[in-house]
């Protein structure tokens, strides 16, 4: 007799139904359908991140070794069978996984509205950035890139109040990044991080009509014409200048017709100077660098969701399967982050994912499978101690 919920169906009891049905129905994706529904589909999709599937019939022996737990699970087909799930993932539009994406964001970011900030700062910090997932030309001929390379680009725009992407975007790899900008909707009084490639004066231009923050980096030929020196601690901190000043050059200076602040920083590893320009003459000079300094935080997402979710072994050639691929592991990642939160678990995502790809069958619950990590009775490992590798 079953007792007790499998520790999938726990996580997924986390998912707001009615409005994945919602979802569904506007886009019809179970038209015509009659056993393998959207649902069954994207729990065989979420079961395949979560226990790091790689392909079509590792997903289908796997699930078929527990075809008497698939109800349990919240399956309603009998059977996963390979050719229909590919079938499903090259047919059904993914835009319907990337609306219930937005909404798993939008329950997500209240949850961790509180976290805090590595830097002293009370607003909303955005981080935005873009990878690149690099394909086979001959295979993926929709998603152009170079002559000999295909690849698609992920714009991803991170909430640092617990890293959640509050805005993605996908296009081939010959989209620029700057051009994503203009899909923003900017929110008055954030700060928006960005890095140089993003260097565009009337883009950062919009952003300050819009009343937001920007900070970003200058190029190596950015002309810039000091009009006043703001005193700085050289002795105490790494700040060497702080300035206010105009743009020089006649189309920069037209892109961006007002005041802009630079700072320049010594990095404390390097030596090198980084110069960074930006809309807010408030904050003090080394709190607009380690605000900087948060940017990487986006660059961890994008290695944490390559790493530790199935987006580069793609399983299906067509777009609509890749990008149902990519939004379904958008909407893991965010249910787990979901789950972490009204769960009030201490551990990592990553904790968190490498016990439940293991436990996934099991009918223990979730905060016993992750106990608290101050009950661990062994010893820190000491800091003198090498490093194996």
């Amino acid at each position: 007799m079953h007792q007790g919920m499998l520790v999938f169906a726990q996580v997924m009891a986390h998912l707001p139904l009615s409005t994945f049905r919602r979802c569904v129905t506007a886009h019809r994706g179970d038209h015509k359908v009659q056993e393998f529904s959207c649902l069954d589909q994207f729990f065989a999709m979420a079961f395949a991140q979560l226990t790091a599937r790689e392909s079509l019939r590792d997903i289908e022996v796997n699930l078929r070794a527990q075809s008497a737990r698939l109800y349990h699970m919240g399956f309603r087909c009998k059977t996963i069978s390979r050719n229909t799930l590919s079938n499903a993932n090259a047919v059904r539009p993914w835009q319907m996984y990337a609306d219930f994406a937005q909404h798993l964001i939008g329950i997500a970011r209240p949850l961790y509205a509180d976290e805090p900030l590595a830097v002293d700062l009370d607003a909303t910090v955005y981080a935005f950035d873009a990878t690149t997932i690099d394909l086979c030309l001959s295979v993926y001929p929709w998603a152009p890139f170079r002559s000999a390379k295909a690849a698609i680009k992920l714009h991803t725009l991170l909430d640092l109040h617990g890293a959640i992407p509050s805005f993605i975007h996908i296009t081939d790899g010959k989209t620029h990044e700057v051009n994503i900008l203009d899909d923003l909707i900017i929110e008055p009084g954030a700060y928006y991080l960005l890095d140089r490639g993003y260097l565009d004066f009337s883009r950062l231009f919009s952003i300050h009509q819009a009343q937001a923050f920007f900070v970003t980096r200058a190029k190596s030929n950015t002309k810039f014409k000091r009009r006043y020196s703001h005193p700085v601690d050289r002795i105490n901190t790494n700040v060497l200048c702080d300035q206010a000043g105009v743009l020089t050059v006649f189309y920069s200076s037209k892109d961006y017709p007002t005041t802009l602040r630079r700072v320049v920083v010594r990095d404390e590893e390097s030596g090198k100077r980084v110069t960074f320009l930006t809309n807010n003459f408030a904050l003090k000079p080394d709190l607009i660098a380690q605000l900087y300094r948060q940017r990487w935080q986006v660059e961890l997402f994008f290695k944490w969701i390559k790493q530790h979710l199935r987006i580069k072994a793609f399983l299906g050639t067509s777009e609509n399967a890749v990008k149902t691929q990519i939004w379904i592991a958008v909407c893991t990642y965010v249910l787990i982050a979901i789950v972490k939160k009204r769960l009030k678990l201490s551990h990592s995502l990553y904790e968190i994912l490498q016990i439940l790809s293991l436990t996934m069958f099991e009918t223990t619950p979730i905060n016993q499978l992750l106990p608290n990590l101050s009950t661990n009775s062994e010893p820190p490992i000491s800091p003198i101690q090498g490093v194996l590798l």
